[in-house]
Parts: C-alpha cells; sequence; structure tokens
C-alpha cells in the first residue's frame, strides 16, 4: 500500500503543477480577449485566429485543470446524499462511482480522443475559417486531459483504499463533515 500511497503523492504533484499553469491561461485569455475587442472597436479589424486561440486556451483550461478540481474535491457532486455519509462510507461511494462512471469516460473519451489528434496532425487539419489556426493541438487536449483526470482518479481511488486501510488521512477531510468534531 505504501507504494500505491507513493505514486498516489506523485501523480498529485503532477496534477496540482498542471492544474496550476492551467490557471494562468485564464488571465492570458481575458488579455487575449480584451485585445481583440480593443482592437476590433478602435480599428475595425478582427482576426480569425484571435478568436481560435481564445477558444483553444478556454478548451485547455477546463480540459486541463479537470484532474486538479477532482483533486481538491471541488468537483460536482450531490453534496445532501454525501453529507448524510459517514466518512468510510463517502470513501467507499467515491471508489465504486470512480470506476463506475469516471474511469471508463475518460477511458472512452482517450480512446476517441487520440485518433482525431492523429489524424488532424498526420494531414495538418487547419481551420476553416480564414486566417484560421492548426487543428491537432486543441485535440491533443482531449487525450491529455482525459489522461490527466484518469490518473487522478487512481489516485483518489488509492487514497481512498488507504483511508479504508487506516494507512491515510481521509482525502474528504478538508469538506464540512457533520459526523466529525471538530477539535481546536
Amino acid at each position: 500500500m505504501q507504494s500505491l500511497l507513493a505514486l498516489s503523492r506523485l501523480i498529485d504533484a503532477i496534477t496540482a503543477r498542471v492544474g496550476k499553469a492551467a490557471s494562468w491561461l485564464v488571465l492570458i485569455v481575458v488579455l487575449i480577449s480584451a485585445g481583440n475587442a480593443i482592437v476590433r472597436k478602435a480599428f475595425n479589424f478582427s482576426s480569425n485566429a484571435f478568436l481560435e486561440v481564445q477558444w483553444y486556451l478556454f478548451s485547455a483550461v477546463f480540459l486541463l485543470a479537470a484532474a486538479y478540481t477532482l483533486q481538491k474535491n471541488e468537483h460536482i457532486r450531490i453534496d445532501l446524499l454525501n453529507s448524510k455519509l459517514s466518512p468510510r462510507a463517502r470513501a467507499v461511494v467515491d471508489i465504486v462511482c470512480t470506476l463506475l462512471f469516471l474511469v471508463p469516460t475518460c477511458v472512452l473519451l482517450i480512446k476517441f480522443g487520440w485518433p482525431m489528434f492523429y489524424n488532424a496532425w498526420q494531414s495538418g487539419e487547419m481551420s476553416s475559417d480564414a486566417g484560421g489556426l492548426i487543428r491537432w493541438p486543441v485535440f491533443l487536449l482531449i487525450p491529455v486531459g482525459f489522461a490527466l483526470l484518469l490518473a487522478q482518479g487512481c489516485s483518489e481511488i488509492i487514497k481512498r483504499l488507504g483511508f479504508l486501510a487506516g494507512q491515510h488521512p481521509d482525502p474528504a477531510a478538508g469538506q464540512h463533515d457533520p459526523h466529525q468534531e471538530e477539535h481546536v
């Protein structure tokens, strides 16, 4: 179990770096968007490349930060039901749901996303818009983003199994839990 927990820590470190880097893309998108709007209004000039790079970066933010969101336990869940469970029951539910829903979804999206990327890369596919960008970088984000999410899902399973075995603290301990006493 200790080697699995070490692997989980490595995955968490990679996820944190990628997630924090992806968060900076929000600023870049805002600057590009503002610059594009200013140039369009002031000089009556616009560029499809600027619009597309905004879309690419916006996609990158969501696809690359999804694993970080999962790591920080900030993903969408039904807190009304989840908050009524004990920490051990919550860990079991998280393991089962990750195995039943997250893992298969990630595997399918990686499986179908990789050929899209590869075909676009091989063909040099370009946007159909005048002055548009090449497509393969945004298509690459799909398998990469879901591979990161899959790896983080595995890390979350490892942490919850470690918690159930008594070898790791509760991964959801940062959340409000009415079943645990607060110690001052």
